[in-house]
């Protein structure tokens, strides 16, 4: 039987959403957090709608579009990975919380 793929972004399967419904995810944000549909660079613009209606006609509920998530303010690697250098050549230390990461963002600009 061919592999049919439902979300390209997240490479999730109509076989990954029906058991996951069969073991008891009936709503769309449930099923989404258990598969992953719809959290790749599309944010569930191609597959959202054919989720949402596998999930209606397995007897599930959609009436509320999905939470998308995207990123709430850019951080480079160089950040993240404490690599990022100082004005003085000295490495900034790694940043252990998320407002310490969105700081030294913030004085970078």
């Amino acid at each position: 039987m061919p592999k049919t793929v439902v979300c390209r972004c997240e490479d999730v399967t109509l076989k990954e959403l029906e058991e996951a419904i069969a073991r008891g995810h009936r709503d769309i944000e449930s099923l989404k957090r258990y598969t992953g549909f719809g959290t790749g660079w599309c944010q569930g613009k191609t597959c959202a709608m054919t989720c949402a209606r596998l999930l209606v006609e397995r007897g599930g509920i959609a009436l509320h579009p999905f939470t998308p998530r995207p990123p709430f303010q850019p951080v480079t690697f160089a950040d993240l990975s404490g690599g990022a250098e100082l004005g003085d050549g000295e490495q900034s230390p790694a940043p252990t919380s998320t407002s310490e990461i969105q700081s030294a963002s913030a004085t970078k600009r």
